[in-house]
């Protein structure tokens, strides 16, 4: 158990940073399985948007140090190329 002023400081700090990044990803989520669901169903004009949306929450995400930059990188590419199939079988 925490001591120090400061070091109570941090645990409460701690303890908000974790319940906010926790919510953020909650949110990157539910944002991809919207995502996924569109592709899903086949909608290549909706699932542009999602991928846009997605990108958007990935791209702030990594910005706010609750994921890597890496890892965003990582799925955005991911994504797009889930995407990017789905418009070349359209196009068939």
């Amino acid at each position: 158990m925490a001591h120090s002023l400061s070091a109570k400081k941090r645990v409460r700090q701690n303890l908000k940073e974790r319940a906010r990044n926790r919510a953020r990803k909650e949110g990157l989520k539910d944002q991809t399985k919207t995502l996924h669901a569109a592709i899903a169903k086949g909608d290549i004009t909706i699932a542009g948007k999602e991928l846009d949306k997605t990108t958007s929450v990935l791209d702030k995400l990594a910005a706010k140090n609750t994921i890597h930059k890496n890892t965003a990188a990582r799925t955005r590419s991911r994504l797009a190329k889930r995407v990017n199939a789905l418009a070349k079988t359209a196009a068939k």
